[in-house]
């Protein structure tokens, strides 16, 4: 797993890279405030695999970075090998 924070997002979207954003918080948390990207909840994130694609850099974060680091445990444990972690969440942002 690899780290990055919301400044180097902003960055990769600022340059156009392409890259699959999920938001592993909860859907209310997600409604009230979002940077994008689809709202995958943690606890359904197993039931959801066949959203993410595999080919292609997947970056997942939640307000803290304690969600978004299961979740990528939970992916690897599954075969995702391009993962990013938006370390210290988004709450900085907010």
């Amino acid at each position: 797993m690899t780290s990055i924070d919301v400044k180097e997002l902003e960055q990769w979207q600022a340059e156009g890279r392409t890259f699959f954003l999920i938001d592993v918080r909860e859907t209310f948390e997600h409604e009230v405030f979002n940077i994008g990207g689809i709202n995958i909840p943690l606890g359904e994130l197993s039931s959801r695999l066949h959203q993410i694609p595999v080919n292609t850099d997947i970056v997942v974060y939640c307000a803290k970075g304690i969600r978004s680091v299961i979740a990528i445990q939970k992916l690897e444990a599954k075969g995702f090998i391009q993962l990013y972690n938006v370390s210290r969440g988004i709450q900085s942002l907010y």
